[in-house]
C-alpha cells in the first residue's frame, strides 16, 4: 500500500474506530508492523492531527485537521445517521462501507456535544436484505465505467431467457428494494435501456469514451420521459 493511502486509511481507522484504538489494531488495519505504526502517527501528529494516547495505550482523534468544523441540529443528525444504515437494504457492500467512512469523518469534525448525540442516537433503520439475486459483476468496476464514461461490453440475460452480447455505454445505476437497474445507451438497439444488473454475466471494459455523447443522451432521456408523462396524463 502506498504511502499516502496507508495514512489516509489509519486516519479513517481513528475516525470510525471506538477509542482508543491500540496500536495493535491500527498496525493490522493497515497492513504495517507496530514500529512503522508509530512513526505514522508521529507523521499524522506532524501534519496536524490532534491524537491523544501513546503506545500500550491506544490513541484517540481528538482534531481532525482535513475537515473544516461544521455543525447539525440533532434531528440533521439523526437523518444522516438512518440514510447510512438503510444502504444495507441494496447489497452493495462497497457503497454502504463508503458512506460508513464519509459519516465517520463528518461526526469527527462535530463540534462540542453534537458527536454524542451522534453516539446516543435514538432513531435506527431496520430492514431485510434485497429481496433479488446478487449481481455476479464487479459493481465498482460498473460505476468506474459510468464516471468515466467508458463504453463497455456486457454478456446480458433477458426477461425471457435469451442471452446476448452488446457493447452499451453506461449512464447511471437505479437502487431498489427488488432491483438493481442499469440506464445505459445501448448500440445494438440505438436506443435507451434499463438492464437488470444481476442478469449481467460479464462486464468488460472497452476502452471507447463517450463522454461527448453523455450530457446530450441524459437531456434527451429525460425529455422522453417528461413527454411520456403528459403522453399518459392527457390519456386520463
Amino acid at each position: 500500500m502506498a504511502r499516502t493511502d496507508r495514512l489516509m486509511r489509519l486516519m479513517d481507522m481513528l475516525r470510525r474506530l471506538p477509542p482508543p484504538v491500540t496500536a495493535d489494531r491500527l498496525a493490522q488495519e493497515t497492513g504495517v508492523s507496530q514500529r512503522q505504526l508509530y512513526r505514522d502517527i508521529a507523521t499524522l501528529r506532524a501534519g496536524g492531527a490532534l491524537i491523544d494516547g501513546e503506545a500500550g495505550l491506544g490513541y484517540v482523534l481528538t482534531e481532525d485537521p482535513a475537515l473544516p468544523p461544521q455543525s447539525f441540529s440533532r434531528l440533521e443528525i439523526e437523518a444522516l445517521l438512518m440514510a447510512v444504515q438503510s444502504l444495507d437494504r441494496v447489497g452493495d457492500a462497497a457503497l454502504t462501507e463508503a458512506a460508513r467512512a464519509a459519516m465517520a469523518r463528518i461526526i469527527a469534525t462535530l463540534p462540542g456535544d453534537q458527536p454524542r448525540q451522534a453516539l446516543h442516537a435514538i432513531m435506527r433503520s431496520f430492514s431485510p436484505g434485497p429481496d433479488r439475486m446478487p449481481p455476479v459483476i464487479d459493481l465498482g468496476a460498473l460505476r468506474r465505467a459510468c464516471w468515466e464514461e467508458e463504453a463497455v461490453r456486457i454478456t446480458y440475460t433477458d426477461l425471457k431467457g435469451e442471452a446476448s452480447e452488446r457493447v452499451i455505454w453506461p449512464l447511471g445505476m437505479s437502487y431498489g428494494d427488488r432491483n438493481l437497474l442499469l440506464l445505459a445507451h445501448c448500440r445494438l438497439r440505438q436506443d435507451y435501456r434499463l438492464f437488470h444488473i444481476n442478469r449481467i454475466a460479464r462486464l468488460e471494459a472497452t476502452g471507447e469514451s463517450f463522454r461527448p455523447q453523455r450530457v446530450p443522451l441524459m437531456r434527451a432521456y429525460r425529455q422522453s420521459r417528461v413527454m411520456e408523462g403528459a403522453c399518459r396524463e392527457g390519456a386520463l
